[in-house]
Parts: structure tokens; C-alpha cells; sequence
């Protein structure tokens, strides 16, 4: 088995766990003298064993990812941590602009003036080499788990 073909299993585990998470709070509690829809208990078992499971696929998912190479010196897990360190980056950077963009009216000469403190186009120069950087970290992401064989133990 892949490694992307895993995480789409550990992705099934997350919404199923996420869908009895649902189905268990509809019938924890009823109104007296009526039944509920569902076994609350078949359901707590259900969700004891898709726990199980995903925690396996997570098991498994990350021993590939720390022990297979994504480039010298770096392992999956180390790209897969820079990866997010460049989306902060740049979630930060582009939430910097929106702030420095809000257009403030003014309607007298009494009301307060503002102006930018930093160099938008320079700083929307940064936040554009990020993304290319995040979208070819995921790309090479991507394809390596489409080539990676998951390690079962």
C-alpha cells in the first residue's frame, strides 16, 4: 500500500469518528418514555474501534514519514514541518496586508489620519514567494506519497 493511499484512509477514519460523534449526541438523551434512534452502546463500540483504527494509520503514516528521505538530510516528517512553517509564514505576511489595506474614511479634518508603516508590495513580494515555495513543497509532498510504499512495522 502507498502512503497517500493511507492518509486517504486516516482522512475516512477522521470523518467517520466526526459522523458518530453526531449520531451518538442525537441519542445520549431522550425524552422520557421514548427510545433512541440508535444503540447508544453499538455506537460507543463503533467509535472505540474507528479510534483503534485511525490510530494505526497514524502510527503507520507517521514511521514512513520520519524514516523515508524527501531530500538530503530532510525527512518526510522535516518537509512535511516546513511545509506548515511556510503557511504560517505566510498566513501572518498576508494578514499583515489585509490590516495595512483597510481602507479608513475620513469624513472631517478632526478624525484621525493613519499611514502604512511598512512596504506593501514588498512584503506582497515575500508573501507570493512563499505560496510558490508552499505549492512546490506540496507538490513534492504529494508526489512522494504516491511513490512511497507504507512501512507496516
Amino acid at each position: 500500500m502507498k502512503l497517500a493511499e493511507a492518509l486517504v484512509l486516516r482522512a475516512d477514519t477522521q470523518k467517520k469518528i466526526a459522523q458518530l460523534r453526531q449520531r451518538l449526541e442525537r441519542v445520549v438523551k431522550v425524552q422520557e418514555g421514548e427510545l433512541p434512534a440508535e444503540d447508544p452502546s453499538s455506537l460507543l463500540r463503533e467509535l472505540e474501534q474507528t479510534l483503534d483504527e485511525q490510530t494505526e494509520w497514524i502510527r503507520k503514516i507517521n514511521r514512513t514519514n520520519a524514516t523515508v528521505s524527501f531530500a538530503e538530510g530532510l525527512s518526510i516528517s522535516d518537509a512535511l514541518a516546513e511545509r506548515d512553517r511556510i503557511m504560517q509564514h505566510r498566513k501572518l505576511l498576508g494578514d499583515v496586508l489585509e490590516q495595512a489595506s483597510i481602507k479608513q474614511d475620513r469624513f472631517s479634518r478632526s478624525e484621525v489620519k493613519y499611514e502604512r508603516t511598512i512596504d506593501v508590495v514588498q512584503i506582497q513580494t515575500k508573501v507570493d514567494a512563499l505560496s510558490k515555495a508552499y505549492r512546490e513543497y506540496d507538490f513534492r509532498i504529494q508526489e512522494l506519497n504516491w511513490r512511497t510504499d507504507l512501512l507496516e512495522e
